[in-house]
Order: structure tokens, then C-alpha cells, then sequence
């Protein structure tokens, strides 16, 4: 039984580390006023008929702090790159010059660091609801356990550690928004 409950403990955690990874890469693409290139991570290129992350196609490099620079290793791509950017949902203008893109990150005004902040704190909830869900699954697992011979000590102890889990990576859910908002906010 106790393989069991360590096998529930483990697959517990290995969610929440993922909803932690989830919010980072969602976090990443909530821009922060300076020119980072992981804003661009989740944007993808048609290259040759399949669907390819912009980062396997082109250099992607920030030659300053308001500005990301794009090369395409091929020269056709230029025009996919720039409808891509368009397309995504980070409202820059790219700059295209037949060799290179560049994007430059306007400063952000006051009311849209206060929108990204909201947006930053929606983005947590998820990840919260994502942790709670986690431990519910975990809870419920244990409680079939319970019914199928696991003892009450054994089955409530597990309980604690799931709990456990739950408060530390709600921590570091707060952490990351806390450092996220701090960000957007400072001008």
C-alpha cells in the first residue's frame, strides 16, 4: 500500500510542478516593458508546411532593452515572421528591412501596467486552480485507498504531505507573481 501512496504523492507533485511551469511560460509572455526574447516563445512560423517555433527558424537576439532583433536564417521567412508577430498578441509593430526584424517595445503607461498586473493576477488563479486540483485528485485517490484496506494513520498522514505540497507550491506561485508585478510596475 505504501508504494501506492507514494506513487499518488509523486504524480501529485509532478502536476503542480507543471502548473508552476505552465505559469511561467504564460508569465514569460506577458510583456514587462523591456525587450526580453521569451516574449517570442510561443510564436510560430509555417517554415515548409509544418508548424515551427519562431526560436528554429531565426536568431532572436535584444541589441538593447527596448528592442528584440529577429534574422531568419532563410530570407523567405521574413514575410511569415512579420505576419506571425502581427498575428500574436503582443501588439508590436515589427520593423522589417529585408534582412532583419526588429520590434521595438514602446514603454507601457500607467492604465496597461494596471491591466497587466490583473492579467498577471487571472494568470495565477489558474495556476492556483490548477495546484487545488491536484490536491483534490491526490485526496480523492488516498480516500479509495482508505476503503481498499490503507489505514486511517497512513491514509491521513498522506493527507498532510499532499496539504504540504499544496502550500509550497502555492508559495512559489506567489513568488513568481509578486516578482512579475514588480516588474511590470517598474518603470
Amino acid at each position: 500500500m505504501t508504494e501506492e501512496v507514494d506513487f499518488i504523492l509523486d504524480h501529485c507533485k509532478e502536476k503542480m510542478t507543471g502548473a508552476i511551469e505552465h505559469l511561467d511560460k504564460e508569465l514569460v509572455s506577458i510583456r514587462a516593458g523591456k525587450a526580453s526574447t521569451r516574449m517570442l516563445d510561443n510564436i510560430t512560423v509555417d517554415y515548409y508546411g509544418s508548424v515551427t517555433p519562431l526560436s528554429q527558424v531565426a536568431n532572436i537576439s535584444t541589441p538593447d532593452a527596448k528592442t528584440i532583433a529577429i534574422q531568419p536564417w532563410e530570407k523567405s521567412l521574413i514575410g511569415e515572421i512579420e505576419k506571425a508577430i502581427i498575428n500574436s498578441n503582443l501588439g508590436l509593430n515589427p520593423d522589417n528591412n529585408g534582412e532583419i526584424i526588429r520590434l521595438s517595445i514602446p514603454p507601457l503607461t500607467e492604465e496597461r501596467r494596471r491591466g497587466l498586473t490583473k492579467e498577471v493576477g487571472k494568470v495565477g488563479e489558474n495556476a492556483k486552480v490548477s495546484l487545488r486540483s491536484a490536491r483534490k485528485d491526490a485526496n480523492d485517490a488516498l480516500k479509495k485507498l482508505l476503503k481498499d484496506g490503507l489505514s486511517e494513520d497512513v491514509q491521513k498522514d498522506a493527507e498532510g504531505s499532499v496539504q504540504d505540497l499544496t502550500n509550497d507550491y502555492s508559495k512559489q506561485v506567489d513568488a513568481l507573481l509578486k516578482a512579475k508585478e514588480e516588474e511590470i510596475m517598474t518603470v
